[in-house]
């Protein structure tokens, strides 16, 4: 299928497809809307993005990708176009919501790429849906579970959200970068920062909630029969990197680790593109 589709046109395409130049589409869901763009042709690629972010975190990414790959990129629950569907979005939910837009598209098979939050429904969608991945890929993400004081630091943070949702957003927002990084990429960082600040209150605290209940995945992703790869970032303030790999030594679980924080889209994009497209293709 050939063509270049207006925003929001398509919400009924459900035959298999070849090619989109580049297609902005809305799914309805739960009394809900998920927005979803897809763009090139070939083996699928599925974008799920990080807690604050929205498809357009991908934009330098999906004209790489989609040169060789058919590249679905979903804004999850609360986040970007996509609605929220009540004040606790778990990843199960959101993972069926990813799902929702899969089976709708007939995608039988499809790499996954996770950033952060987006690799922890990735993992929820595997642990359900096992037989979708071709390839899995956490990147500057984990498959452990909030310990109890992350747990607190989200409870603290939905409070003050209630009453500041434009202050905590910045906050939360500043952690994602390594230091140097927020002046080096100053410009990257205000428009993501604009997007973040975006995100509505229910979309902050439905999202916070539901990271604060996700359980331990390492046997899921240790037993997913796929290809896997974790993508760490050396100065990720919100991720430990030593502490993920101390965690696989033991496993086959490979990775790469990159010499930024928590944003590797923007503080790594030549050697993550590069990563991904290797990793896609194997």
């Amino acid at each position: 299928m050939n063509g270049k589709y207006n925003k929001y046109e398509i919400d009924y395409y459900r035959e298999p497809f070849s090619k989109f130049i580049f297609a902005n589409m809305i799914l309805k869901y739960k009394n809900s809307n998920i927005h979803y763009t897809i763009e090139g042709e070939g083996e699928v690629v599925i974008l799920l993005h990080g807690f604050l972010e929205n498809v357009e975190m991908w934009n330098n990414l999906v004209p790489i990708l989609s040169k060789n790959h058919l590249v679905i990129s979903i804004d999850l629950l609360g986040h970007g176009k996509t609605e929220c569907i009540g004040y606790l979005h778990t990843m199960e939910a959101m993972a069926d919501a990813v799902f929702a837009v899969i089976k709708h598209l007939n995608v039988e098979k499809a790499h996954v790429v996770g950033h952060s939050m987006g690799g922890y429904a990735a993992l929820a969608l595997a642990e359900k849906q096992p037989q979708l991945f071709k390839g899995l890929c956490l990147m500057n993400s984990t498959f452990e579970a909030d310990d109890e004081e992350r747990k607190a630091l989200r409870t603290r943070a939905n409070k003050m959200a209630q009453n500041n949702l434009d202050a905590i957003i910045r906050m939360s927002f500043a952690n994602l970068f390594a230091p140097a990084s927020k002046q080096k990429f100053s410009t990257a960082y205000n428009t993501a920062l604009k997007l973040a600040l975006q995100t509505s209150l229910q979309g902050y605290i439905a999202a916070q909630e539901g990271m604060k209940l996700r359980p331990d995945r390492f046997e899921i992703y240790n037993k997913l029969n796929c290809n896997r790869l974790i993508i760490i970032g050396k100065k990720d303030s919100v991720i430990d990197g030593e502490r993920l790999k101390s965690l696989i030594k033991d496993s086959n679980i490979p990775y790469k680790v990159l010499s930024e924080g928590h944003m590797s889209h923007i503080e790594n994009i030549s050697e993550l593109a590069y990563i991904l497209n290797h990793f896609i293709e194997n």
